[in-house]
């Protein structure tokens, strides 16, 4: 019915895409993922200051009151998101996270509920709030960015007929590049804090 997807994205999420030509390769890579074979890497820029790497380990289901959105639920399906900090900014932090499992919203819920939302989410990260002294071109990147910040950046899997080992990479997209580009700029002119 989804013509062979394996490994999907949410709305807005640009990045890797896995879809199986047959229905062999369809059938070994839906068991490869279910495995816990199919490495999944996610480049995503977080709200707030990381101080370390670490890991969500938290059931995720469908949110109570608000159907279009998923949340950390006690009687949720099992869900872990490794990540770990590529580069830390004043108010934001740029990760790499790992998925275990495969849910609905997993990275952009896991980050809300540890209070570091994704950059320009619009289902999870709230009203738009600027940093103090963030500059105006930051203030404008940052409201035109309509799209939660997070890219599907590595998938390593074994090729379901012959067994080699694949390795895929995709390049950050270009509004990704000028987040990150601006945050440096910005950590650049920003005075050290005494």
């Amino acid at each position: 019915p989804r013509a062979g997807l394996i490994h999907r994205l949410d709305k807005d999420t640009s990045g890797l895409l896995m879809i199986a030509r047959t229905l062999e390769a369809h059938t070994q890579l839906v068991r490869a993922l279910e495995a816990r074979q199919i490495a999944r890497e996610y480049r995503a820029v977080c709200l707030g200051r990381l101080t370390a790497g670490g890991m969500v380990d938290e059931p995720i289901g469908r949110h109570p009151t608000q159907r279009t959105k998923m949340s950390v639920h006690h009687s949720g399906k099992p869900a872990v998101t490794h990540y770990r900090v590529l580069q830390r900014f004043d108010n934001f932090t740029f990760i790499a996270c790992r998925l275990e499992s495969g849910r609905t919203h997993q990275i952009r819920v896991h980050l809300a509920h540890r209070k570091h939302p994704l950059v320009g989410d619009p289902l999870y990260s709230g009203r738009l709030v600027l940093p103090a002294g963030s500059s105006e071109a930051l203030q404008l990147l940052l409201r035109g960015f309509k799209r939660q910040a997070l890219h599907a950046s590595r998938l390593a899997f074994a090729h379901p007929i012959t067994g080699a080992p694949i390795e895929l990479q995709s390049d950050l997209p270009d509004d990704f590049q000028a987040l990150l580009q601006l945050l440096l700029a910005m950590e650049k002119v920003t005075p050290p804090s005494t």
